[in-house]
């Protein structure tokens, strides 16, 4: 593969650089991108991803700055010629996928594009990260107020006084957020009772779904919940949530009759937890 796509050639689709200094440039992008990011984005060290932004800004593609929100943080931005070298760059890429399914039959082709989608999913799954987090952590108060919007607009959800979701803080509760490459992706909870534990605020961004970052999370409470002496795990869901009555299904969880006042709960779950 890295032969095919000329990774380690010294003029990546012809140009005159290499495939990692092109690939900060389409990282950066049309928008810009914090250096920290970046950083996270493509696994580089401080070092490394510096002395890569100093060889684009001795070639006039790049500048960093600070950040007009926040002075303390720097971004990376494309210039005039780094945009114009962005969208070069777009069109050569185009160009070599092109030239590299052309000798290939249909069949194959399509083959060669499903195994690519399979790899590609793969790894990602993997590098997905599952933290506990403080429920007042301004990513976890992001996801949920994500989770709240999606539930609004699928089956008109209101909150009411759990928006700020303190009974999700120790010792009544836990939080977890799940991150690709410090990207929030998703989140969920526990809320602890006698002799069970509830996992609530179960959500996936939907560009991340189908990677099994459901069922990463919702394994995460299972094992929080067995160490904090819980035999038994609960949850609710809506009817219209297809995909989460699929996860817990496949988890392991059966149908029970309802256990909690919770007015747009229409199914009831139960899990026990091998000890």
């Amino acid at each position: 593969m890295t032969r095919a796509i000329g990774a380690l050639g010294n003029r990546y689709l012809g140009r005159p650089r290499a495939l990692a200094a092109s690939r900060l440039v389409f990282e950066i992008g049309e928008e810009g991108a914090e250096l920290r990011s970046l950083r996270e984005r493509l696994g580089l060290d401080s070092g490394y991803l510096s002395r890569l932004l100093r060889s684009l800004e001795r070639d006039a593609l790049v500048s960093v700055e600070k950040s007009q929100r926040d002075k303390r943080v720097r971004r990376a931005v494309l210039t005039p010629k780094g945009r114009a070298e962005l969208k070069i760059l777009n069109r050569l890429s185009d160009e070599a996928a092109e030239e590299l399914l052309h000798d290939l039959p249909p069949s194959k082709r399509k083959q060669l594009l499903q195994s690519m989608q399979m790899v590609d999913r793969l790894l990602m799954s993997r590098a997905i990260e599952i933290s506990e987090v403080s429920v007042k952590d301004a990513r976890a108060q992001a996801a949920m107020r994500a989770y709240f919007v999606e539930l609004e607009r699928r089956f008109g959800f209101d909150p009411g006084g759990e928006r700020a979701g303190a009974e999700y803080a120790p010792p009544t509760g836990l939080f977890l957020l799940a991150s690709l490459y410090g990207e929030t992706i998703g989140c969920g909870a526990l809320r602890y009772y006698e002799g069970y534990a509830e996992v609530k605020r179960m959500w996936v961004d939907s560009s991340f779904r189908g990677i099994g970052t459901g069922w990463r999370i919702l394994e995460r409470l299972e094992e929080l919940a067995r160490r904090a002496g819980r035999e038994t795990v609960r949850l609710d869901t809506n009817g219209c949530l297809h995909e989460a009555q699929a996860l817990y299904a496949r988890a392991g969880y059966s149908p029970i009759p309802r256990y909690n006042d919770n007015p747009y709960a229409e199914q009831w779950y139960e899990k026990h937890l091998p000890q």
